[in-house]
């Protein structure tokens, strides 16, 4: 049987990776893709995933418009990395338009969709999780009905990369992050900020992987353009030489965790929660080493994985 996935995204150009991964995958089917604000606002986010699809030749697979903005609080804090629009500043006239997305809401889709296969799909978050934190809200049960729920977000040692404590998709919206980590009942795996950054992949990886001679890979090159002289831009500044820190292709590593059950190597079983008010932590996520919480469901801290994998999925998605 294949794999059943349905995927909530803020789509930029990290999530277009990580999207055609899936698409590419003959071990799994694509269900469908939710989105929310994040990389940029919800309007963008729903035109990228329609245009990797319009790539890819997949716009079969319904698009769900989700939430634009978090559950407290006012606009989201964009943070522009991978350009203005999320995926480049490059658009394409031929690119399909909202017409095309489905009427019905993210947040009952994801209910619906889990409902219609009890234990049989695997929810992936690569944004903010707002959409999943309203989902279980209005269906307490349905986390139950997942077959495992894959997280890209957080932190396990506070290292944040746009407040001094917290990664992107968890500082957006922490409350829905806490929601998400402690009201969701089924088996959670998490690919934190540090993760990534510890399973790098090289840039010499990196080339290869957006010069083949394909569609798609032309397309990837196209948009990671502008993130990938962000990076330069950064480096120069830091004064750090390029082989100092490698690429990093967030998002792909849940889906490749979705995907291929040998692609983790190494987890921590923990109870995991989400700092809501500290003025430098909020967002943070801690976890629960001493076990003060006695938390019944503990999640899955991803800290190992098989790099070769990684790449071959990669590879594939492209051509």
């Amino acid at each position: 049987m294949k794999k059943l996935l349905l995927i909530d995204v803020d789509c930029g150009t990290d999530d277009a990776a990580a999207i055609m991964m899936a698409l590419a995958s003959p071990s799994a089917e694509v269900l469908g893709i939710t989105c929310c604000y994040g990389n940029s606002l919800l309007e963008n986010t729903c035109k990228n995933v329609l245009r990797v699809l319009y790539v890819c030749n997949k716009l079969e697979i319904p698009v769900y418009p989700g939430v634009a903005l978090p559950m407290i609080g006012g606009p989201p804090v964009l943070e522009f990395y991978y350009g203005k629009d999320g995926l480049g500043d490059v658009p394409d006239p031929s690119a399909p338009g909202l017409d095309l997305l489905q009427k019905e809401h993210a947040v009952h889709a994801i209910i619906r969709i889990v409902n219609e296969h009890p234990g049989q799909v695997s929810l992936i978050a690569t944004g903010p999780l707002t959409n999943l934190a309203l989902a279980v809200k209005m269906d307490p049960t349905f986390p139950e009905k997942l077959k495992n729920v894959i997280i890209m977000g957080g932190n396990m040692e506070g290292r944040g990369n746009v407040t001094v404590c917290g990664e992107f998709n968890f500082a957006t919206d922490p409350e829905a992050a806490n929601i998400v980590l402690n009201e969701y009942t089924c088996p959670t795996y998490i690919a934190t900020w540090e993760f990534v950054l510890s399973n790098q992949l090289s840039w010499e990886f990196c080339q290869g992987w957006i010069n083949q001679n394909t569609k798609k890979a032309k397309f990837m090159k196209k948009i990671y353009s502008y993130t990938l002289e962000q990076i330069k831009l950064s480096q120069k500044k830091s004064g750090k030489k390029e082989d100092e820190f490698g690429f990093v292709s967030c998002d792909s590593y849940a889906v490749a965790a979705a995907i291929d059950e040998k692609f983790i190597t190494e987890v921590i079983e923990i109870g995991v929660t989400v700092e809501l008010s500290g003025s430098l932590t909020k967002g943070m996520m801690v976890l629960d080493w001493e076990d003060k919480l006695k938390k019944k469901n503990k999640a899955f801290v991803l800290k190992k994985c098989d790099l070769g994998k990684l790449q071959a999925l990669m590879m594939a998605a492209l051509l």
